[in-house]
């Protein structure tokens, strides 16, 4: 609403344009948790992909490959589960000096903010900002989880006595247009999710 509408009132009907404002979105509090995150992930900038079953994601993987002109490149991956997927495709992993992208799974997806949790067990010890610029996800719905604080506790959990190190969220998947003090040191990432339905 205009300044002047403010002051003075008017009995005018909002504008189409008005009534698609960013105030007049749903709130995210009224979403299923999987929506919530699906919200959240694309308003920060993800790239969302969802997936049936294991052939459509590796369908859907040679899509962004394709997109990108990735084929025959270096990839960082320190997961050997997902080694197949890269030598089907022709991708080179095991000693990359300068990857186009980095593939992984992670920890859980956190709806809220509509982030992804890593540990060490995909990231080693490395920073966010010390990962390529373009990372490819592969996931499944069964981690979505509502906060972050539920995150750490799947993980508390899962691992029992092992814990990773290097426990960090990725939230920002473009620049910033405006940052502030919440967005001061955190890299944006070309984000790529695929997301494997398992439940």
């Amino acid at each position: 609403m205009s300044l002047f509408r403010k002051i003075f009132g008017t009995s005018n009907e909002p504008s189409d344009e008005e009534s698609l404002s960013e105030y007049n979105t749903p709130k995210p509090s009224n979403l299923a948790i999987d929506d919530l995150f699906t919200f959240n992930f694309k308003k920060n900038g993800g790239k969302f992909i969802y997936c049936e079953n294991l052939s459509e994601v590796k369908e859907q993987f040679e899509n962004i490959l394709e997109e990108n002109d990735w084929f025959e490149s270096e990839v960082l991956c320190y997961e050997s589960k997902l080694f197949n997927l890269l030598d089907e495709n022709k991708l080179e992993y095991t000693s990359p000096v300068s990857p186009k992208f980095f593939f992984a799974s992670c920890e859980n997806l956190i709806a809220d903010e509509g982030s992804v949790l890593f540990s060490s067990n995909q990231i080693k010890q490395k920073k966010p900002n010390e990962l390529p610029d373009s990372i490819v996800i592969l996931a499944t719905t069964s981690q979505i989880l509502e906060t972050k604080s539920d995150g750490l506790r799947v993980i508390k959990k899962k691992y029992d006595k092992d814990y990773p190190t290097n426990i960090t969220a990725i939230k920002y998947f473009e620049k910033v247009q405006d940052e502030d003090f919440l967005t001061y040191g955190s890299s944006a990432k070309n984000l790529y999710l695929l997301l494997l339905e398992d439940l």
